[in-house]
């Protein structure tokens, strides 16, 4: 898990020192946007020191291809999300959101979880053994990203093919897939369910690793709006 500095118990649960004219900027949207938003999330997650001592992001997304996502509390220890020099907390709805963008279970706060990831890729990749951390580091990083453009690499898909937990894109929304329904996804969680058909062309946002992993059993923690249609709900 990324590393800890204790706060003043005055700090606010964020982080902010005092009021503040917009939240920090270290929200993760499923495209892998980071943006400023008030909501906070279930998780937050690491891709190394993206800010500088302004507390404001600079023109990298990444310093790291270790890109992780955690628990939010860890032995009741305060965090500063923006510590000089050392790291920038990330946050997230839920790891349906993080793994859209590219994250995976920290090894250290979420081990089941991360044992359970991996073996998940053990499978989906037919492999002798699980792999290490840094291997699905760099894979995930290769497919997450376009070395030219550093944004986000997506893939067009049909929706039957896909499995539950997936993240798409439709009509230019982001929607949680499962049950052969999708949800809008949305900083405060996701709207209601509609049906889509199984031919129908979708935008995956997921990485094809992790939506690999995804059909062969690994479930991710969701937002409790997607409790309605049957997936892992985290708390």
């Amino acid at each position: 898990m990324s590393q800890t500095s204790r706060r003043s118990p005055g700090m606010p649960p964020d982080g902010d020192q005092g009021a503040r004219p917009t939240p920090l900027q270290n929200r993760v949207t499923p495209t892998g946007d980071i943006v400023s938003h008030p909501a906070r999330g279930l998780l937050m997650g690491n891709r190394g020191c993206l800010h500088g001592l302004d507390r404001r992001l600079g023109v990298s997304r990444w310093r790291t291809k270790m890109w992780i996502s955690c628990v939010l509390t860890w032995r009741d220890v305060r965090r500063d999300p923006m510590p000089p020099r050392r790291w920038t907390a990330l946050f997230f709805l839920d790891e349906a959101t993080a793994l859209a963008a590219g994250h995976r279970p920290c090894g250290y706060c979420r081990r089941a979880d991360y044992r359970w990831f991996s073996e998940s890729w053990r499978t989906a990749q037919r492999l002798a053994e699980r792999p290490r951390a840094y291997v699905m580091d760099a894979h995930l990083h290769a497919e997450r990203v376009d070395r030219r453009s550093r944004q986000q690499v997506t893939r067009p898909a049909v929706a039957g093919m896909l499995p539950d937990g997936a993240m798409v894109r439709v009509d230019g929304v982001p929607a949680l897939l499962a049950g052969g329904r999708i949800m809008p996804w949305s900083f405060a969680g996701y709207g209601s369910p509609t049906t889509i058909a199984p031919d129908t062309p979708v935008e995956l946002l997921t990485p094809p690793a992790i939506t690999a992993l995804l059909a062969a059993g690994y479930r991710p923690l969701v937002h409790p709006s997607a409790a309605v249609i049957g997936m892992r709900v985290h708390g």
